[in-house]
């Protein structure tokens, strides 16, 4: 259908100015190749850094030990933004189970009286901060262990921890994001699609570009709608201090046990940690902090809608690549690595996930399985970075159309 569509859109005229007398024929400018690249590199940060909301890093972590993290997540983000979308989701739907279960525990339903200013009660903010590891169990004046929506519940109905006293107000405090500054992200965003569709109406040549930055801009509106009362680049979890006397923390939650990885398991990881996180596949918890792209909880009911989700998220967003399928580009070849990495980057999920069910229910002895879902992954990744690199190498030869522009869309504010 998206095929079609594009052929449709291609083979229509491009005679913009051709009108009836019912209509007034609109005015148009030209832009410059810096006016595309700009325009498409600023909403592409936007969507790789300014929409990510990264979990609290550890005390003990370095400044270039957090820089390198958001750096992972960005070209993360940059090759499998679905897989940030899946994240997102993961948490908000964890964020949903855990704000019930602490409004069900009672300790955070005391009424409001008329002189008390601060509302202590248990939101869906909170939520998203113990998830993100926002609460630190000091033990003896040091941190000991980033503690989990259920740890902090069992440690507090033992007596073990007080309740912590945090409003909303006060975790957005920490948080380096606000309705403004999230506004201004969304509104660059919602600006590009908008002269996109402009293009579309009035037959004007779309940059590839522009299309690949377009599925950018369509999973960010997803990823800030779900990560909207996450706190943002909150760095210092909030302490929570042991207080019990007769008991130890070992008594209550398990010891972490974080084991060095060989080079090879560095190299296995950093392909395919991201995924591994997001399906809690054999991942060590960090001792002070969740990890990277996790920050949830144990999934059972949900865990066929996420995957299917995050099915449908790929394929709209490899669907989206393949709009370019009929654009003008400078060679045969350049056309033909597009439209195959396209269909590879739009099928390869489904393809992913038919390997893992099958995984799934042969077991772990079918090692072709295995084989075929590395391979699967490796084809994805590959298809990516050809699409990326494809993205500004068509810029050297555009058509004369592509520099044509609606005069309107630049009074429309953006950044």
């Amino acid at each position: 259908m998206i095929l079609y569509l594009a052929g449709v859109i291609q083979a229509a005229p491009t005679n913009a100015t051709t009108t009836s007398e019912d209509f007034e024929a609109p005015s148009f400018t030209n832009r410059s190749l810096w006016n595309i690249v700009s325009g498409s590199v600023l909403t592409l940060f936007a969507c790789i850094y300014s929409a990510i909301h990264p979990n609290i890093p550890s005390p003990k972590d370095s400044p270039f030990c957090i820089l390198r993290r958001r750096l992972g997540i960005m070209i993360v983000a940059l090759i499998a933004p679905e897989l940030v979308v899946v994240w997102a989701m993961r948490q908000w739907i964890s964020a949903r189970h855990v704000t019930k279960d602490f409004k069900e525990s009672g300790y955070f339903n005391v009424p409001q009286s008329q002189e008390q200013s601060e509302n202590y009660a248990w939101t869906q903010t909170h939520s998203f901060f113990v998830l993100m590891g926002g609460f630190m169990l000091y033990v003896k004046g040091k941190p000991y262990r980033t503690l989990l929506p259920d740890e902090v519940l069992k440690l507090m109905r033992n007596g073990c921890i007080d309740a912590p006293t945090l409003t909303a107000k006060q975790i957005c405090d920490r948080s380096k994001g606000n309705v403004i500054s999230k506004g201004l992200i969304i509104l660059q965003v919602a600006w590009f699609i908008l002269q996109l569709m402009s293009r579309a109406i009035y037959h004007l040549e779309t940059t590839q570009l522009e299309t690949g930055t377009l599925a950018f801009a369509v999973l960010n509106f997803l990823t800030y709608a779900l990560w909207w009362n996450k706190p943002l680049d909150v760095q210092c979890p909030y302490p929570v201090y042991w207080k019990s006397t007769e008991s130890k923390p070992e008594d209550y939650i398990h010891d972490v046990i974080e084991s060095q990885r060989t080079w090879l398991q560095g190299i296995i990881f950093a392909a395919f940690g991201p995924f591994l996180e997001l399906t809690s596949i054999d991942v060590p918890t960090p001792k002070l902090r969740v990890p990277t792209f996790d920050g949830s909880i144990e999934l059972d009911s949900d865990n066929w809608i996420l995957i299917s989700a995050g099915i449908l998220i790929a394929t709209i967003f490899g669907g989206i690549h393949c709009m370019a399928w009929f654009f003008t580009f400078p060679t045969h070849e350049e056309q033909v690595l597009w439209r195959i990495s396209a269909v590879a980057i739009t099928c390869t999920p489904s393809l992913q996930f038919l390997w893992y069910v099958m995984y799934d229910v042969i077991g772990d002895t079918l090692s072709i399985v295995i084989v075929a879902m590395s391979i699967s992954g490796l084809l994805y990744i590959a298809s990516r970075g050809m699409l990326l690199v494809l993205m500004f190498t068509t810029l050297r030869h555009l058509p004369l159309d592509a520099y044509t522009t609606v005069s309107w869309i630049s009074l429309v504010p953006h950044l």
